[in-house]
């Protein structure tokens, strides 16, 4: 076998070669061609870009579509030097009142609509402070939101109030706001709820503002001596108490 014989192809084999040769002749012609006509026109709008390129710090309306469909003008601020390197004094407020500008989204935004005010007791209106809530409350002029969920929460903590002066005991209650603020309340006791000494854990006596992390644990180590306390005078014993800590529990403390 020699080469011709190698090189050798039938009458289709040629006429298929020919046109594959054709084919890509064709390809790189037209690929040339277009290359040449892409060329100026990106040239171009290369030099339309630099001469229009905006000064430094000036402003550009550009005119978009926003998510409704609608036209809107979207200011942008651009960077670069201005060709003169002169600046552009032309204010944002201004440029908007060119032409009018809408939010991109389309939406509205909503109407102010004012917070209702809470109407005040007249003079002459007594609450009951046991069992006001903090709506009630808030109507007693001197008693905002705040004032009204402390001194609710105060109560919960005390079990209720045995008396109206125990109001200047309300954290940020001081002595003129006390003095303003006493003269709308009543306290009716049968509404106080009693913590019952021989029953309740240290943990929960100590939950009360009145009863301290000592008095609690002796209260406990003592009713572990006797096995049940009948009453104040055992209390009496234990040195952790005052006279003046009788008089502030003796409404909250059961002995039964």
């Amino acid at each position: 076998m020699n080469w011709r014989d190698l090189l050798y192809f039938s009458k289709g084999e040629r006429r298929a070669l020919t046109l594959l040769l054709c084919l890509i002749v064709i390809s790189w012609i037209l690929l040339l061609w277009t290359d040449t006509k892409r060329m100026p026109v990106d040239s171009q709008t290369d030099a339309y870009r630099m001469e229009n390129r905006p000064a430094s710090g000036e402003r550009r309306i550009i005119t978009g579509k926003d998510t409704s469909g609608r036209e809107t003008n979207i200011i942008r601020k651009e960077s670069g030097s201005h060709p003169n390197g002169t600046k552009n004094t032309l204010k944002g407020k201004n440029s908007a009142r060119a032409g009018s500008t809408s939010y991109p989204t389309g939406k509205k935004r909503k109407a102010y609509t004012p917070y209702p005010r809470t109407e005040k007791y007249t003079a002459g209106t007594l609450v009951e402070l046991n069992t006001a809530d903090t709506m009630i409350l808030k109507k007693v002029p001197g008693i905002g939101s705040t004032f009204a969920r402390r001194i609710v929460k105060y109560r919960e903590l005390l079990g209720g109030f045995y008396d109206v002066s125990q109001l200047a005991e309300v954290y940020g209650i001081d002595e003129e706001r006390y003095q303003t603020l006493a003269p709308w309340f009543i306290a009716n006791t049968l509404h106080i709820r009693r913590l019952e000494v021989n029953t309740s854990s240290a943990a929960d006596l100590r939950k009360h503002p009145y009863i301290d992390y000592r008095q609690a644990k002796a209260i406990e180590q003592l009713r572990k001596q006797k096995s049940r306390l009948s009453g104040w005078e055992n209390l009496q014993l234990i040195e952790e108490f005052t006279n003046t800590d009788k008089k502030r529990l003796i409404p909250y403390l059961s002995f039964k």
